[in-house]
């Protein structure tokens, strides 16, 4: 008997891939697994309650027990969208201990909400997630995008996630992740300011106690990249909604990033 498990990140595409494995396989094996990292949006447990109920399996929940504050200064390294060891200790962890005291390898297939979209990371995922077997079912048709997804969530009475609704592509660590572009971070800052604060302050905490120019943010303005304070990062910001220059001309307002929270493994030989 095979048994499936989903990775449940809390965001709309981790529902309709469990919603997907349910349909095909039914509720008997199934675990939805969703490794908490002490960040998260408080409406993050709302979705997650509301996509559990419906799937028909409750969540399995799994936590290190730090913040992605504590992980850096414990790792000594502020993490980024190239190497995030928050990514690794508080999500890729858990989860592998979870599986390797609960799962069979050779009877369990492992199942990733990324889309038809990201289909270019699928081989990096499954070997990242090796002996398990991954399998991506939102890759497959019929394909759907977000909007389709917020649609059938609705048509099931969900409501989609708030980060999502108010404009965030992802529903992860309350909307700041260090995975995010520019975009992302100018969003958290005109949305949720008191987040950005607290980041911003985590970030200078760093960069005085490694004592090196370190950012989460890089500027690749001018064809160089180089560090990107979230303190000039925010000035760049203020001053451009101030109207102080043309929309565009001091931050990247397209640079979303991307998450990969379960789905990136640079940092485990970092």
């Amino acid at each position: 008997m095979t048994r499936h498990v989903v990775q449940m990140s809390g965001g709309m595409g981790s529902w309709a891939t469990a919603r997907r494995v349910a349909d095909r396989y039914g509720t008997a094996d199934l675990t939805l697994l969703f490794a908490d990292t002490l960040a998260e949006d408080t409406d993050l447990y709302r979705f997650l309650d509301q996509a559990a109920a419906d799937i028909g399996v409750p969540v399995t929940r799994v936590c290190d027990g730090r913040t992605p504050e504590r992980v850096d200064v414990d790792r000594r390294w502020l993490s980024n969208s190239r190497v995030a060891q928050c990514s690794l200790e508080l999500k890729i962890k858990p989860c592998r201990r979870w599986l390797e005291a609960n799962c069979d390898p050779a009877s369990t297939v492992l199942y990733v909400g990324i889309d038809w979209t990201e289909m270019h990371r699928i081989p990096g995922i499954a070997a990242g997630w090796k002996p398990w077997t991954v399998q991506t079912p939102m890759c497959e048709p019929p394909y759907v995008d977000k909007r389709q997804i917020e649609d059938q969530l609705r048509r099931r009475d969900i409501e989609p996630p708030l980060l999502n609704r108010i404009g965030f592509p992802h529903n992860n660590c309350g909307g700041a992740c260090v995975r995010g572009g520019q975009a992302q971070w100018a969003h958290l800052l005109r949305t949720f300011p008191d987040r950005f604060a607290a980041k911003e302050a985590h970030e200078e905490e760093m960069r005085a106690e490694l004592g090196t120019d370190v950012s989460i943010l890089k500027d690749r303005s001018g064809g160089e990249s180089r560090p990107l304070p979230l303190r000039l990062f925010r000035s760049r910001v203020e001053a451009q909604d101030a109207a102080l220059a043309q929309q565009g001309d001091l931050f990247d307002e397209l640079d979303w990033g991307g998450c990969g929270c379960l789905t990136n493994f640079e940092a485990v030989a970092a």
